[in-house]
């Protein structure tokens, strides 16, 4: 029992600083846009494209990805993910046109991030620690991950300013590499699928048919609309207000740093108290802190409270979304029925971090945007309330989940 709980505890690890490199590097890509878009003369929309295509791609290939780690283990998945993802800052560093700036922040980061982020390295941790611990696992790895964010925006932000955009890219890819040894303390071995357990289509077959399933896509979509939106758009918007550049930066390092409270306190509840309803209550607080930072009078103080806010609730969704696919399907299929999930989220991020760019570049505003976050918060909060966290007739059969 103690070399099982030993190995847990160093997956744990790997697992999470694997997820606060990879995390803690895409939470800085908006500080790119005002440089990269002024030296090429590019309009908003060109950096905001790259962006949302990247999640796009991630989304579209995190069921394949999140699939090879249910069949063969999180490891060689991890790696190369891992490599892409460093590639692809690296080209992005040499990034001189529309074209490459796609691939390189598009398509290479995109892949690279879906072997590298939540639904396979929490699909690590769902399989590591036993079921009455596995929101807690999952809520501390993407705490821990969440820290990535906050540690990592300043250096980003002084990167820029000491070397410039291009070798600040080429320092972060060198950081990333860092992903591929880290990818050796993952010891996730599936173990062969015996007679009872189900086939990958038997699996998709089953969730399909799940209205708890498809409830928490559509829900995980807003999420991805709104984190993408905010952590691209949102320090250029508060330049536009008036506010110094700086501001921007501290506000996604305060979302950072409170993202690791919101997060861990998401995964302690989420094993007391019912996932769906605390999704629920999480969108509708959500809604309420857009529409009071986007009514009330904008100042420094209440954009600071903004961030911190927000950085309670800013990831506080993965774990409790996670843990109720878990519970409703079990852990054998979890990294490529989650990484399904996390295609919607990712939908949702294509469309927000776009849409940004797309609307202020043709009315000189994101306020429809705005708008736009609040009711998806509502939404939400309808779309989570009906799921049932209970495990489905086949679980319940065999006794376990």
């Amino acid at each position: 029992m103690t070399s099982v709980w030993r190995t847990s505890g160093w997956i744990l690890v790997g697992a999470s600083l694997i997820l606060a490199l990879s995390l803690g590097t895409r939470h800085g890509f908006g500080l790119f846009l005002a440089p990269m878009s002024a030296e090429f003369g590019w309009g908003r929309e060109v950096f905001a494209f790259a962006i949302a295509l990247q999640n796009l791609i991630w989304g579209l290939s995190q069921p394949f990805t999140g699939a090879l780690a249910d069949r063969f283990g999180a490891g060689k998945v991890v790696m190369l993910g891992g490599g892409l993802y460093a590639a692809g800052l690296a080209m992005m560093g040499l990034a001189d046109s529309v074209a490459s700036l796609s691939l390189s922040a598009g398509l290479l980061i995109g892949i690279g991030l879906s072997g590298t982020s939540f639904s396979v390295i929490l699909g690590v941790v769902g399989r590591a620690v036993p079921a009455e611990k596995r929101s807690m696992a999952m809520g501390v790895a993407s705490a821990v991950g969440s820290f990535g964010q906050f540690a990592m925006l300043p250096g980003t932000l002084g990167l820029i300013g000491w070397l410039g955009w291009s070798a600040a890219l080429l320092f972060l890819a060198l950081l990333v590499a860092l992903i591929l040894p880290l990818a050796g303390l993952l010891r996730d071995r599936p173990t062969p699928r015996l007679d009872h357990e189900q086939s990958l289509g038997e699996a998709l077959r089953e969730a399909s048919t799940h209205s708890g399933f498809w409830l928490l896509a559509l829900g995980f979509f807003v999420c991805g609309f709104q984190v993408v939106f905010i952590g691209v758009h949102l320090p250029a918007y508060l330049v536009d207000q008036h506010l110094p550049a700086q501001v921007g930066t501290t506000v996604l390092a305060l979302v950072g740093l409170f993202n690791v409270f919101g997060t861990y306190l998401a995964g302690w509840l989420g094993g007391r108290m019912s996932k769906p309803r605390l999704l629920t209550a999480l969108y509708l607080i959500r809604g309420l802190v857009i529409a009071a930072f986007v009514y009330l009078p904008l100042s420094v103080g209440s954009a600071y409270a903004f961030g911190v806010a927000m950085g309670l609730l800013w990831l506080s969704t993965v774990p409790l979304t996670n843990g109720t696919v878990a519970t409703l399907f079990g852990v054998r299929n979890l990294s490529m029925l989650g990484g399904i999930v996390f295609l919607f989220h990712q939908l949702g991020a294509f469309l927000g971090g776009w849409l940004g760019g797309y609307l202020y570049d043709h009315t000189g505003s994101y306020q429809w945007v705005w708008h736009l976050s609040i009711a998806l918060s509502l939404l939400a909060a309808v779309l989570n309330w009906p799921v049932r966290e209970r495990p489905v007739a086949r679980l319940q059969a065999l006794g376990s989940a």
